[in-house]
């Protein structure tokens, strides 16, 4: 199973239905951790050294900073960039295929956008 942080700005109900499909779910919110005031640099830079994967909807910064980070040799657990256009119901799905048929090692280094 993955482990996963969602940044502040994540669809609640997606992580809700995540959770309703699967409650064993490594998944936790950058809000309950006390990131939510934090720049995404900082957000990333925790990720990494907790080994959690980010999701996000923020295409337009975030994958940046990630790609910034492996530019500078530092590490990341990897990165799931969720078009927030994309159906609930698909992007769950997804996810959950994701996470029950992966390994956190495969997405280290990695920034995917879904949908796949």
């Amino acid at each position: 199973m993955l482990s996963l942080l969602s940044d502040e700005n994540f669809n609640g109900d997606i992580v809700r239905g995540l959770f309703l499909r699967d409650p064993s779910l490594d998944l936790i919110r950058v809000q309950d951790i006390g990131l939510r005031t934090v720049d995404d640099a900082e957000i990333l830079a925790w990720a990494a050294v907790n080994e959690r994967i980010l999701l996000t909807h923020d295409r337009a910064t975030m994958p940046d900073f990630a790609y910034a980070r492996l530019t500078k040799a530092e590490p990341m657990a990897g990165m799931f960039v969720v078009n927030d256009r994309m159906p609930m119901r698909q992007a769950i799905d997804e996810l959950l295929l994701l996470i029950d048929y992966s390994d956190q090692a495969e997405w280290k280094d990695i920034v995917l956008y879904l949908p796949l």
